[in-house]
């Protein structure tokens, strides 16, 4: 072993991210990768940093983003995520990525998320990669190509219909194409009007393309509501018969009638485990937040405005306020901000509480970086896990917390010497106060730096220093499945 390093991180409280017991102790680093834990007295570095109190980690890795436009644009929209110890972001869900494909004009919702006019440009993931690596980030990106920006290039915008045999076959040579240039998988947002009109059949012959690549298939499903049940067992069928693993996006059970049924779809899924490659995410919150569809929006569940193309200045106004305002209903004041984007409080508290606390589950801020007002989970999703549901209700331990936000989502994405602490792993790593560590962005004030999160390092290279904020560094890498 070197006596010397580039850095060593002395006396921290260690979560490893396997889930194992935390254990006090030195991390050594050299380079992009750890090269020591343990007692490292006899060693000396560049730059020792005295943790006592502190707990060190993996950095946490966003299993659910819509970051692909946001990795490219610098500390300006990547500190929400650097703040609060992500290092990794899995992009290009939803059936929503930013390639392959190129648009002259504004793509239809949901597509707009990621992207307006002049960002449409990435004719293969090749080009995306090739920007990505030579603008560099602050994070690492892991890649998913989506199945409704696929559809809207190959179907000529024309997808309120199934797809005809010519445009699938354009579909599932693009993931085939993307996914020998670096992606790790297929997307799809089958609860969206450009994938809504998806056959199964489609989405099947699509998802075909990942098998020689050992891709990952990952679904917002067609249906989180009354047909969730339905819906995870069209994903299950998709994965088994395209030969793949299959990832649920944001697990939920939407709107008031459908609540307490995560009892129900957890047992499913557990049964449909047992015969094949299931997984999922959750994230920490009982609302969601997506485009404004004013055609879903039902009286008995809240909403507040995102942002709004007409009218900005609505932006963190509840839909109900700015109705009675302009003296209509709901429906006619959504149609009049258009396009615009929305939080929904469509969930129960317990039903999120359950699926989080599922051995299986692991975690996703299925943050929006360009909303004007967004989601707070966009700046608090990890330090809420950790402070809230780990430290204040003990819904699971700070170990379990931290392995369902590294190692276990590492493993399961196939991301290689990602998410743990131990040598030979890549340098990913967040310290922390486990006694403060704590959300700070709300519903009415969520861009707020998280309480506790002291630095943080991708690849060997601080990013975000607490008092300073981000370092201007961009270390992070394309990691593609199973090929780190």
């Amino acid at each position: 072993m070197a006596l010397r390093c580039d850095l060593i991180i002395r006396d921290a409280t260690i979560f490893d991210g396997t889930g194992a017991p935390r254990r006090s102790g030195d991390v050594g680093v050299t380079g992009d990768r750890i090269v020591a834990v343990g007692d490292l007295g006899g060693m000396s570095a560049d730059r020792e940093v005295i943790a006592t109190g502190k707990a060190l980690a993996p950095g946490f890795i966003d299993a659910h983003t819509h970051d692909d436009r946001a990795v490219l644009c610098g500390p300006q929209c990547m500190t929400c995520k650097i703040s609060q110890g992500v290092t990794t972001v899995v992009v290009g869900n939803c059936g929503i990525s930013l390639s392959p494909a190129r648009f002259e004009r504004r793509p239809p919702p949901p597509l707009d998320l990621v992207g307006e006019e002049g960002w449409w440009r990435f004719d293969s993931f090749g080009d995306y990669a090739h920007e990505l690596k030579t603008r560099g980030s602050e994070v690492n990106t892991y890649a998913l190509v989506g199945h409704q920006t696929l559809r809207v290039e190959a179907m000529a915008g024309d997808v309120m219909r199934p797809a005809s045999d010519r445009e699938i076959h354009r579909m599932h040579q693009r993931v085939k194409q993307s996914l020998a240039e670096g992606a790790s998988g297929f997307s799809t947002g089958l609860w969206y009007p450009p994938g809504m009109h998806a056959t199964t059949e489609e989405v099947i012959a699509v998802a075909e393309a990942l098998r020689p690549f050992g891709g990952i298939y990952v679904t917002h499903m067609r249906d989180e509501a009354d047909r969730v049940c339905a819906s995870i067992e069209e994903t299950a069928k998709i994965g088994r018969r395209a030969g793949v693993p299959v990832w649920i996006s944001h697990h939920k059970c939407s709107m008031p009638e459908n609540y307490g049924r995560s009892v129900e779809t957890l047992a499913l899924i557990d049964a449909i485990a047992r015969r094949q490659d299931i997984f999922f995410d959750v994230y920490p919150y009982p609302a969601g937040s997506t485009v404004l569809m004013p055609e879903r929006l039902r009286e008995d569940v809240k909403v507040m405005i995102t942002w709004s193309v007409p009218h900005p200045e609505m932006a963190g106004r509840y839909l109900d306020d700015i109705a009675r305002g302009w003296n209509t209903d709901i429906r006619a004041a959504a149609e009049r901000l258009l396009p615009a984007g929305q939080i929904s409080f469509q969930m129960d508290e317990e039903d999120v509480r359950r699926i989080m606390a599922h051995p299986s589950s692991v975690i996703g801020s299925d943050g929006i970086p360009h909303d004007a007002h967004p989601h707070p989970r966009l700046w608090g999703t990890f330090p809420r896990v950790l402070g809230v549901y780990a430290r204040q209700l003990g819904l699971f331990s700070m170990e379990t917390a931290v392995h369902k936000m590294t190692g276990r989502t590492a493993q399961l994405f196939g991301m290689v010497d990602r998410g743990v602490i131990r040598p030979g792993a890549f340098a990913d790593l967040v310290l922390f106060d486990p006694h403060t560590v704590l959300d700070a962005a709300t519903f009415e004030r969520p861009i707020q730096p998280a309480i506790g999160i002291e630095e943080v390092w991708a690849n060997g290279v601080p990013v975000y220093v607490a008092g300073k904020g981000a370092t201007g560094e961009k270390p992070g890498r394309l990691i593609t499945r199973n090929r780190g």
